[in-house]
């Protein structure tokens, strides 16, 4: 069962030992605040080096770096801004599943995902967290891969939206 397969917790996704980690990017693929530059801080620039020479891309797109001195393997950058510009549902839902499809491309065994689009992009937390686990239990029900989703929330608000949409979506599949 595909919801067996997602776990939902809160931490600092640039300390989770997985294979490949989210980030929430623009479409140039720069490297700023938030997520990104907890990534770019921890990782280095080669990461954002490495992202930048793919793009630029559309909207709700992703490109795979590798993960530079993270204990991560790989980032999936997953464009859900124009920069400058907020995020919005549909990129949002969009960037979760090139995400998981890229994963499953390259045979990635679990990926962590933050929040995408609700720190800069201004996305609320409820409307973030229904389309990513919505996207993502959907790409479960049928793929392989990942084997495993986590969700790496930074504050108890956000870990409250995430858990909260997550127990809707599983008592509606029920």
């Amino acid at each position: 069962m595909s919801f067996e397969r997602i776990t939902i917790l809160m931490g600092d996704i640039t300390e989770l030992d997985c294979e490949a980690i989210v980030n929430a990017a623009n479409t140039e693929l720069w490297m700023g605040s938030g997520v990104a530059g907890a990534i770019l801080a921890k990782g280095g620039r080669s990461i954002e080096d490495e992202a930048v020479k793919q793009g630029p891309i559309e909207l709700g797109e992703a490109v795979i770096t590798r993960g530079g001195t993270l204990r991560a393997a790989y980032v999936i950058h997953a464009a859900v801004m124009y920069p400058g510009q907020g995020a919005s549902t549909d990129s949002v839902r969009k960037a979760t599943l090139r995400v998981l499809e890229l994963a499953s491309e390259k045979k990635i065994g679990a990926v962590a995902f933050p929040a995408l689009g609700t720190g800069v992009g201004g996305l609320g937390y409820a409307h973030c967290a229904r389309a990513m686990l919505s996207e993502t239990i959907r790409h479960l029900e049928t793929e392989e891969f990942p084997k495993y989703v986590y969700f790496v929330l930074f504050n108890p608000e956000v870990l409250k939206a995430f858990k909260d949409a997550f127990e809707s979506l599983k008592a509606n599949n029920a």
